[in-house]
């Protein structure tokens, strides 16, 4: 497998365990045992996310850094053409009126024109407000007037709905644009187009001097919790913020962005962009130039068929969604008479994963001969379908939001996927550990 290759070269980056320190913190409460790691990247010091566009089409323009699917195809997009893009919708918002420092919420499906909305906000001197697209008219309302958001971009004419019953009473309701066409006549309008027409006497030299004077401590986002505990509180995170969580996790993760099986890195990002894990990728996946594809489900009935016309190298979800790609194969065996056979699978799987986990915490030798050889046929038979579920490229997954059952990991691993967990909060910027 390709990603016992990228697990060998990064169990050779000494750098890596020389840096954690261990230390015992005893206070009133107890006593613990802490390991802290220094930050693989360096802290920014200048400049600030809304950079990374133009960087990108500054030393790449040729670059693949986006797909965007349309008509049932995924069109390549350049490093250069996404800048152009970015530029085009920032010198509309300029032109409607955004000073530094106003706030735009953004209420949509993951798709996109999120990405190019965000970084979009960010050149115009903006901050985003992301919302998420199921919110009520209560919810939006709140959001809206916590965050003084002055203008609003939608998906859909309901979306466009609960945003003006919310802000009814408002004094002054946000300006708004909705994505999706309001109408089949408008077919090739939408919010975008609207905004590079809006913003067409604009200088480009407007957006690249409002990018200039922001700074790592500029605030970039206000995200709101889930609210679970009383009302959403909004987290303040700056340009310092995002970009130590991207650039860290790009360099952690070096097999995942930089040297997938000397494939060409790419993932289909499906997580909300209201969550900050989502935003995060999508920062990371800018940074490192790698092609990023959006889909507006996170359903894995719709998922699936566009995992296999994407064939992402590396994907980011939650626990459910690998535990019902799972119990699908599980049900496609069992339809054919092959449930039993899927169970063996299974249990030679965890068995696999476990002992090529031991080998390379060097805790014991790997797999036997015999293991070895009950792992090809199943790869035969079982794990490579699996594979072929997820595209047939795929051999990373970023598994958050709550623990992932560790057999489910380890067979996955002898399916060829490393599943690598993280945790974290919105106000630590997504990834803790």
């Amino acid at each position: 497998m390709g990603v016992r290759k990228d697990l060998n070269q990064a169990k050779q980056r000494g750098d890596l365990a020389d840096r954690v320190k261990v230390e015992v913190i005893r206070d009133e409460h107890g006593v613990v045992r802490e390991a802290r790691t220094p930050a693989l990247a360096r802290p920014a010091t200048t400049g600030s996310i809304a950079d990374l566009p133009f960087t990108n089409a500054s030393e790449d323009p040729e670059a693949v850094v986006l797909r965007r699917h349309e008509a049932g195809t995924w069109h390549p997009v350049s490093a250069a053409d996404f800048a152009r893009e970015v530029t085009a919708t920032a010198k509309g918002l300029i032109a409607a009126g955004l000073e530094p420092g106003d706030r735009v919420a953004v209420m949509s499906r993951t798709r996109y024109e999120w990405t190019v909305l965000d970084f979009a906000i960010w050149a115009a001197g903006g901050q985003t407000v992301p919302i998420y697209a199921t919110s009520s008219p209560e919810q939006i309302e709140w959001i809206v007037r916590d965050s003084g958001a002055r203008f609003m971009v939608v998906e859909t004419s309901e979306n466009a709905e609960a945003v003006r019953t919310g802000t009814a009473d408002h004094a002054e309701p946000p300006r708004c644009w909705q994505l999706t066409p309001a109408s089949s006549a408008d077919a090739a309008g939408g919010a975008l187009p609207e905004l590079a027409a809006l913003g067409r006497e604009i200088p480009d030299e407007e957006v690249t001097k409002r990018r200039g004077v922001l700074t790592p401590d500029t605030i970039a986002t206000i995200c709101y919790t889930s609210g679970t505990t009383g009302r959403p509180k909004g987290c303040v995170l700056t340009h310092a913020n995002l970009h130590a969580e991207a650039a860290n996790t790009v360099e952690l993760l070096h097999p995942v962005f930089k040297a997938v099986s000397g494939q060409i890195a790419s993932t289909l990002l499906f997580l909300p962009l209201a969550h900050i894990l989502g935003r995060t990728i999508q920062i990371a996946c800018v940074m490192a130039r790698i092609e990023l594809g959006h889909w507006p489900s996170i359903k894995p009935d719709e998922l699936r068929p566009a995992l296999k016309e994407f064939r992402p190298t590396f994907l980011v979800g939650v626990p459910y969604l690998f535990e019902k790609i799972h119990n699908t194969g599980r049900a496609t065996a069992e339809r054919i008479g092959r449930g039993a056979s899927f169970d063996r699978a299974h249990r030679i799987g965890v068995r696999f994963g476990e002992a090529s986990l031991d080998k390379f915490l060097d805790r014991g030798k790997g797999p036997g001969p015999g293991l070895q050889a009950a792992w090809a046929l199943y790869d035969m038979l079982v794990y490579r379908r699996i594979r072929g579920e997820l595209g047939g490229r795929m051999r990373y997954a970023i598994s958050g939001g709550s623990p992932l059952d560790r057999d489910l990991n380890l067979f996955f691993y002898a399916a060829g996927i490393i599943i690598y967990e993280g945790y974290g909060l919105t106000e630590t910027t997504a990834a803790a550990t």
